[in-house]
Formats: structure tokens, C-alpha cells, sequence
């Protein structure tokens, strides 16, 4: 909303929400779809859907506080009991700001590859983090949290299991999608996949609402799991019972573990998605610094990833196309990895350059 100011300028003017909320949790979801302005091509209209704008910033949030709340209703998490889960940090950080905000000790195990910035925030949202040798790669932080559920008798979220995963991208995230675009088109969703959450709720609804919208999948162009058509071999609770083989360790982190989890498997197997088309990390890297360049868009690897996809379909797209793109979580997960090594915290020539060209207030 606008106000005309006293000087005849325009000055921007906000209402607040209209609601006061009684928790943290109350906040999640409900996230803005943003147009894409100068990178889009011309002729078809992109946007990205901004999970950074979740308590927590990322889209993981609404996971975590679905697998909390399923588990209360139906009696599988006592008052009080210690939450344990596997992650390459999203959902641990969701989860341990839904813990926090509930009164619930977290656990949480991660793989000693992913960033740093991710270990200190779940420590300072409260959980403890227990690392688990990069070597042994997704799998084995997931046997870890089992292991440690079993000893301990602490409740297994089994994110990557789970149907409260799914069911919460059906009833918020396909439910904003499909309220934001009412009225008008959507010919194109663009997600890649951790769990396969996101695909597979979206995917539940979307199709109802939009038949000829297509559903772009991606995953990394080295770890092609589901592009590799080789099924992956699961234990009796639907987890998987050793890696896949068509894994290699990639650097867009959320993305992929070495495994397909079976909440992704339900997109899979209801053909949920019409192309599935992989990107390099360096790619993705590309993307995202791009659209914080360019459009003043913060988002991590995977968020540039999904949307160098969108743009290679933006560039093929019929004209008066509408691509809509999912960028799960801000780019401030990602200072400590090669994301930013464009970006040290020293001048850089240019910049020493324009401290030079004025004779005061130097750097020695």
C-alpha cells in the first residue's frame, strides 16, 4: 500500500499482519511467491516461492512442526520425551525452533560435511548435535538417530518417512500455491528434492487445479538417483536399508542424500512430476548468486538450483508461460561454504581502489 507524503513523493505504508500470534510456531508457512524481474527472459513470467520467509528460514519448518504435531495428536511423542532426527540441517534447525518453542529436548545427527553455520544454529536453538563420519554419508547419520532412538527410548521423527511430511505441503504449500495463482495461470513448478516432501504434496493437489501444469523434479547432475531408474533397496520400515549406487557426494546441500526416501517414492510411483532434469552444483552456485545480485534475492545452493532450472525452461518456454520456483531456504546457511568464496571479507581491488580515490579516512 502507498501514501502520498507531505512533499508529494510517495512513501510506502504498512498494517501489520492484522493478528497478534501466541507462538513462534503460529508463523510458519504462508510464504510470499516474488516476481522475478530482471533476470526472467522476456515474454514469460517467473516467480520464486520464498521459504526464507519461515520462522526459521527454510521450507523445512513446516515439516518439522507437522511431524511435532502429528506425533502429539496421535500419542507417539510423551510431554517432555527427546526428539531425535537425521539431517543435513534444515529440518534440524526447524525442528529444534519447534522443540524450543514446545518444551521438547532434540538430539540431532548430521553428517561432519555439511556447513558450519548449520551446527551453531541448531546449538543455539537449543539441540545438540552429535557428528557422524562424512565417509558414511547420509545413511549413516540416519542409522545413527535410529540407533540412538532405540538405546535411548527418544522419539524418531522419520522425516524422510513419514507421512506428516507430505500432508503438510498438500494443506499449506500446494494450498498457497494454488490461492496466489487463483484467477490466473501456472504452467510450470520447479522443485528439486530432500525428502521429497515438497514434490510429493504439491504434487497431491496441483494437478487437480492446474491439469496442464507441468512439475519439474531436479536433482544433481553427479548423484542422479531417481534419473538412474535404479530402485532403492529399503528396510521393513520403509527406510533404506543401505545407499544407493548412483550417489556421489555433491555440494548442494538439502538436496539428495544417498538415498531415495520414501516420501519421495510417492511422487515416483504417481508419476507426480512430468520432467525430471538435473543441474551441476556449479551451476546452482551461479544462480544464486545471481539472483542476489540481480534481483536482491537471498537464497542458498538448492534455492539457485531450482531456479537455474526454471530459467533453462524459461529460455524453451511458450510465450505468456508462468514458472513458478521454489527456493527453500536464505543464503546465510551457506557463508562457510564455496558459495561465498567469491566473497571474503577483505577489500577486494575494486573496492580498494574506491577507498584510494579520496585522500581521507583510509585503510592503512
Amino acid at each position: 500500500m502507498t501514501l502520498e507524503s507531505g512533499n508529494g513523493g510517495v512513501l510506502r505504508r504498512t498494517e501489520g499482519r492484522g493478528r497478534l500470534y501466541e507462538s513462534i510456531i503460529d508463523t510458519v508457512g504462508d510464504t510470499p511467491a516474488v516476481r522475478i524481474n530482471r533476470l526472467a527472459p522476456a515474454g514469460v513470467t517467473l516467480y520464486v516461492k520464498c521459504e526464507f520467509f519461515n520462522p526459521a528460514a527454510s521450507v523445512k519448518d513446516r515439516l518439522a512442526l507437522n511431524i511435532i504435531e502429528a506425533a502429539e495428536r496421535d500419542g507417539t511423542l510423551a510431554p517432555g520425551q527427546t526428539v531425535v532426527e537425521a539431517t543435513s540441517g534444515n529440518t534440524g534447525i526447524g525442528l529444534a525452533m519447534v522443540c524450543a518453542a514446545k518444551g521438547y529436548p532434540l538430539v540431532v545427527t548430521m553428517a561432519d560435511s555439511f556447513s558450519l553455520e548449520r551446527r551453531q544454529l541448531m546449538r543455539f536453538l537449543g539441540a545438540r548435535v552429535v557428528l557422524t563420519p562424512r565417509a558414511l554419508k547420509g545413511h549413516g547419520m540416519y542409522m545413527k538417530a535410529k540407533e540412538l532412538a532405540a538405546k535411548h527410548g527418544w522419539f524418531l521423527a522419520r522425516q524422510f518417512e513419514t507421512p506428516a511430511n507430505a500432508d503438510i505441503h498438500a494443506s499449506t504449500t500446494a494450498a498457497e500455491i494454488i490461492a496466489d495463482f487463483a484467477g490466473g495461470r501456472l504452467d510450470y513448478f520447479v522443485s528439486g528434492y530432500g525428502t521429497g516432501g515438497t514434490v510429493a504434496g504439491v504434487g497431491r493437489l496441483l494437478k487437480k487445479t492446474w491439469p496442464e501444469a507441468k512439475i519439474v523434479l531436479s536433482e544433481p547432475a553427479n548423484a542422479q538417483l531417481v534419473g538412474s531408474g535404479i530402485p532403492q533397496a529399503r528396510s521393513e520400515d520403509g527406510g533404506p536399508a543401505i545407499g544407493h549406487s548412483a550417489f556421489e557426494p555433491h555440494p548442494i546441500q538439502g538436496w539428495t542424500p544417498d538415498f531415495i526416501p520414501l516420501v519421495l517414492q510417492e511422487a515416483i510411483d504417481g508419476h507426480y512430476y512430468d520432467e525430471l532434469i538435473p543441474i551441476a552444483g556449479a551451476e546452482g552456485m551461479k544462480w544464486a548468486r545471481e539472483l542476489a545480485a540481480k534481483e536482491g534475492i537471498l537464497t542458498g545452493v538448492s534455492g539457485g538450483s531450482t531456479f537455474g532450472i526454471a530459467m533453462q525452461i524459461a529460455e524453451k518456454a511458450p510465450e505468456g508461460s508462468v514458472i513458478l520456483a521454489m527456493l527453500p531456504d536464505t543464503g546465510e546457511r551457506y557463508l562457510s561454504t564455496p558459495l561465498f568464496e567469491p566473497f571474503g571479507p577483505e577489500m577486494n581491488e575494486d573496492e580498494l581502489e574506491i577507498m584510494r580515490s579520496t585522500p581521507g579516512y583510509q585503510m592503512a
